[in-house]
């Protein structure tokens, strides 16, 4: 195991991420988080919300540079160049994308306000303004046949025994007939779920990557580690006893309990390496979004340098079997022979680092990327050999339902 050398010291003084999230609503957290929300401009910020805090930040006095050595290295330089540089406390914050040497978009704001989680601010739950009508035009990428024939194709390679699992995804490109209200659709997603973890960030010139993620790949606040897996899915139900019945049916799932096992052991063995202790659930819970049940395991550990950041962890986990496969490098290289474009953020990793090593890094899913008048929405399912075609179809379309509920679209 290797982890970088902080050669600078941390200056003593205020830290800027609270130490725990607020122990539930009161009088100073009313209207707190949801300021930040509605301070959000595309044009110039960073917005970031999990169950711990809720983060706005502004312009850039640092980006992290692209280059061979690893991320969480280049990430640990820039901060300590900001110490040296007498700024107390600096904060990474950004995007990095799904395929290894691809640029990241982290950069160190000028400035940082945080407020408690949204979810214990009672304003939250107020409805955000509908989106604006606008004539959107849809195009599936690939169309959902041929998703479903890809879907085929896997399975019956898997089925040959080239590899145990693959995540395949496609896309749905919305272009309208002017630019879309980001900083509306960024209030509709973080309204309909504030418990979630909801980001809006800049994924490259002119593009913004904005989504509201289910799944935390790692958070680090001191000598404790979080992660919380979710593999194994399947769509909600307007109606209350079909609902429950999907769930237990979810928790029963052979095929889904066996593809969440395979995420399960793909974490523990990565960070193995990194921790002293590890507390691994033996069976997997469910988590619920506004569209889908999940399986979710919480794991927990201590690591045996205190000094690892959260990043590099994360950056050790990242691809796990829940966003690309086993055996790792085969499954990407599944998917860039059956996904007809490129993955770009999605299925990256979006969140912020101190330079104390603490941070929060979610699994960059149910997002889409804005360019000018173009959405690009992304939804992926997780491949196994007894997967059917025509459900994973269906279980991608389900999962595009978060995104363009929001936007207003109607399919």
């Amino acid at each position: 195991m290797t982890t970088a050398q902080h050669v600078t010291a941390r200056p003593s003084g205020p830290d800027p991420i609270p130490d725990r999230p607020a122990s539930g609503p009161g009088p100073d957290t009313v209207g707190a988080a949801t300021a930040l929300l509605e301070g959000y401009d595309h044009r110039d910020a960073r917005f970031f919300a999990s169950p711990t805090r809720t983060l706005l930040a502004h312009g850039v006095r640092a980006e992290v540079p692209h280059g061979d050595a690893p991320l969480h290295r280049r990430v640990t330089e820039t901060l300590d160049a900001q110490l040296l540089d007498g700024h107390e406390n600096p904060v990474v914050v950004g995007a990095v994308p799904f395929l290894p040497g691809a640029p990241a978009a982290l950069a160190v704001p000028r400035t940082v306000r945080l407020a408690p989680p949204l979810s214990h601010d009672p304003l939250a739950a107020l409805p955000a303004a509908p989106p604006a009508a606008l004539d959107w035009d849809v195009r599936p990428v690939p169309e959902p046949a041929g998703y479903a024939a890809a879907v085929a194709t896997a399975v019956a390679r898997m089925k040959r025994g080239e590899f145990g699992k693959v995540v395949l995804s496609r896309t749905l490109e919305l272009t309208a007939p002017q630019d879309p209200d980001l900083p509306g659709l960024l209030r509709r997603l973080a309204r309909r779920d504030p418990s979630g973890y909801t980001f809006a960030v800049p994924s490259g010139p002119g593009r913004t990557l904005l989504g509201a993620s289910p799944e935390l790949l790692l958070s680090k606040r001191g000598g404790r580690i979080v992660t919380n897996p979710l593999a194994g899915s399947t769509p909600r139900s307007a109606d209350l006893a079909e609902d429950v019945r999907r769930a237990a049916a979810l928790l029963e799932s052979e095929k889904d309990l066996h593809e969440h096992a395979l995420v399960v052991d793909a974490i523990r063995e990565a960070l193995a390496p990194y921790c002293r202790t590890m507390d691994v659930p033996r069976r997997p819970t469910l988590v619920r979004t506004a569209a889908m049940w999940h399986l979710s395991t919480t794991i927990t550990a201590d690591p045996t340098d205190p000094g690892v950041s959260a990043l590099e962890l994360a950056c050790a986990l990242h691809p796990t079997p829940a966003i690309c496969g086993t055996p790792t490098d085969t499954a990407r290289t599944v998917i860039g022979e059956l996904e007809p474009f490129d993955r770009g953020p999605y299925t990256g990793m979006v969140g912020w680092g101190d330079a104390n090593g603490d941070g929060e890094w979610v699994v960059t899913i149910r997002c889409a990327e804005a360019e000018g008048r173009t959405l690009r929405l992304f939804a992926g399912a997780g491949i196994v050999e007894q997967s059917d075609p025509e459900a994973e179809t269906a279980e991608t379309a389900a999962k595009f339902r978060t995104f363009l509920q929001a936007v207003g679209v109607d399919r």
